[in-house]
């Protein structure tokens, strides 16, 4: 019998050998007999790199048409996270390969992120902290730097999916207004989180915090334009934990360097890394992270019980949660291989 491989990403572990994620756990799987194999390190997986696998679980590779390779084996890439921007869904169909997602891994974490973000941008957290740093004779200038409560205001979102749902069930207790522009959302789900779905528009002249929950891809790219940028008020604030690129980055320095908009927090850059030359990161009315303030040992946990689950699922014949490229599913290739899983 053969057995079932399953290629690791290589940001598994660190340059010293240890574990990146420790909380992240697949070894249930070994001790199923499914053999664990770590992919080379690469940007971008080969069809050579992923060869003589049955599964391969990603996390920073991309996976593009040319790296599926001729041998027909592959069934599953299980995706670390719910962004899957990285990995050539039609190739994935095409070669009938299931993509699967991580949505519970992220929804709690991505959702507190944000919430500490617009209360660290609302309360002026980064400018008292350099003040407290200052000792005696800076303090007096705290004085200029009152922050502003969120009873009343408006926290918009691009985007209301399985995080931004999250963000505004937290976001309840706080006693803002919520509103959101998604034109896929059901309007009956937003109305029961006390969501008023508007458009576009309205999100960026209405809210005083804009958030993004939105996927990126051809229609979402840039969605957060100069021109929607532009429709802010000036004391409005900009958080990106998306992707980067939704968001024009040489548009949002502009406002914030001309004062258009009080300040911004991003997790998220365009590109990533951004070089240590990128101007948004000498602004002191911007938050920054790198692309990780949502990376909890909860997150972690939660992410490999998922992909693990999405393994040992293929691996018996049935089909995994969280898909991604449904279509696959109705495809005879793809129904062949979980066929001759099973028949292991």
């Amino acid at each position: 019998m053969t057995a079932f491989r399953v290629g690791l990403s290589a940001d598994f572990t660190r340059a010293d050998g240890k574990p990146t994620f420790p909380s992240y756990d697949l070894s249930a799987l070994g001790a199923e007999g499914v053999e664990l194999v770590e992919l080379p390190r690469a940007a971008l997986l080969s069809a050579d790199h992923v060869t003589g696998f049955d599964a391969v679980v990603l996390l920073g590779e991309r996976m593009a048409a040319s790296s599926f390779p001729g041998d027909g084996r592959l069934a599953l890439i299980a995706r670390m996270g719910v962004g899957y921007d990285t990995v050539d869904t039609d190739a994935c169909t095409a070669n009938d390969v299931v993509l699967t997602i991580t949505p519970d891994a992220v929804r709690r974490p991505m959702a507190t992120t944000q919430v500490c973000l617009i209360l660290a941008l609302t309360h002026n957290l980064m400018a008292k902290d350099r003040i407290a740093r200052t000792g005696t004779l800076g303090w007096p200038a705290r004085l200029d730097w009152h922050g502003m409560g969120l009873v009343g205001r408006t926290v918009g979102s691009v985007g209301v999916g399985n995080i931004g749902a999250e963000m505004f069930r937290l976001l309840k207790a706080f006693d803002v207004r919520m509103i959101a522009h998604d034109p896929y959302a059901d309007p009956a789900a937003l109305a029961a989180l006390g969501v008023e779905a508007v458009s576009l528009e309205a999100v960026f002249e209405q809210s005083d915090v804009v958030t993004f929950n939105c996927p990126l891809n051809d229609e979402t790219r840039h969605i957060g334009s100069a021109a929607m940028i532009a429709r802010m008020r000036p004391a409005s604030y900009l958080v990106n934990t998306s992707r980067g690129p939704v968001v024009d980055q040489k548009a949002l320095y502009d406002a914030l360097v001309e004062g258009r908009i009080a300040g911004a927090a991003i997790d998220v850059f365009d590109p990533e890394p951004p070089s240590a030359h990128e101007p948004i990161l000498r602004l002191d009315n911007v938050i920054t992270a790198p692309h990780s303030l949502g990376w909890t040992d909860q997150m972690f946990a939660t992410m490999g019980a998922v992909n693990r689950g999405a393994i040992q699922d293929v691996r018996a014949g049935r089909q995994p949660a969280n898909v991604v490229n449904r279509a696959v599913l109705e495809r005879a290739g793809f129904r062949a291989k979980l066929a001759a899983m099973a028949g292991r």
